[in-house]
């Protein structure tokens, strides 16, 4: 594959996730300058007239950190369970395949867009739409949102992208992210959370999306990020005992 292609399954259509899931890979190529082995690859599936594309982060390409444990494509599909289970939809479709040709990874649609476009071009245009990332992110306890993370689909839509580096049951919050720290939560968006917590307990339906994914530590530290932010109804501000954001920013 020569170049990123201009087109490809729209990520807000229900059937994409089973397109990924059923596709049949047709080409590929890993894309370069990522710190894990990440590949582009090209799918065709019955019912779409058009391929689609998908990002493969396959375990066996991970390279090993002292701080999270190995796996961690697991916790890409994690961020799409719960970005699915609060009704968001901040993360495109992500499913596990474990068939291709470098072993188990996680496999996510391609969002195309221009690059050049980060967090900083877009937070004037799109600020609701961040201040919601902005919440998912202290719920999830993202680790590393750079700017380069969030994409800019097509139509317009904002999408956050490399999520490996969530749900660590210690405080690790690192975002480009502050420019709304401390204003108040949207009603909807508490209700949500609040929604979500209930479904994270015992069996519910919250948890059992993400019980696959994540340690039983991790999810009772989900359910006390959820009930933080319910307390405080606002969003959090940097810390002052660590860094709060990562490097580099883009």
């Amino acid at each position: 594959m020569d170049a990123f292609p201009e087109r490809s399954w729209d990520p807000a259509d229900p059937s994409t996730e089973e397109r990924l899931l059923g596709g049949e890979i047709t080409d590929g190529g890993r894309i370069p300058y990522a710190s894990n082995y990440v590949f582009l690859i090209e799918l065709r599936h019955p019912d779409a007239a058009e391929p689609g594309y998908g990002v493969y982060k396959p375990a066996r390409g991970e390279n090993p950190l002292w701080d999270f444990p190995p796996n961690l494509y697991r916790r890409e599909i994690a961020a799409y369970r719960l970005s699915r289970a609060l009704g968001w939809e901040l993360i495109p479709p992500t499913v596990e395949r474990g068939e291709l040709e470098h072993g188990p990874g996680s496999l996510q649609a391609f969002i195309p867009t221009d690059y050049r476009c980060t967090f900083f071009e877009l937070r004037e245009e799109h600020a609701e739409r961040l201040r919601q990332f902005a919440a998912f992110d202290a719920l999830a306890n993202n680790a590393d949102r750079k700017g380069g993370h969030v994409l800019r689909g097509g139509d317009g839509r904002l999408w956050g992208i490399d999520n490996a580096l969530m749900f660590h049951e210690e405080e690790k919050l690192r975002t480009v992210i502050w420019d709304w720290a401390s204003e108040p939560l949207a009603d909807e968006w508490l209700a949500d959370i609040a929604a979500l917590r209930d479904g994270l307990r015992a069996e519910g339906a919250a948890r059992g999306q993400l019980a696959p994914y994540l340690s039983g530590a991790e999810l009772e530290a989900l359910i006390a990020r959820a009930e933080a932010l319910l307390a405080e109804r606002r969003l959090p501000e940097p810390p002052q005992d660590r860094r709060g954001y990562p490097w580099p920013l883009i």
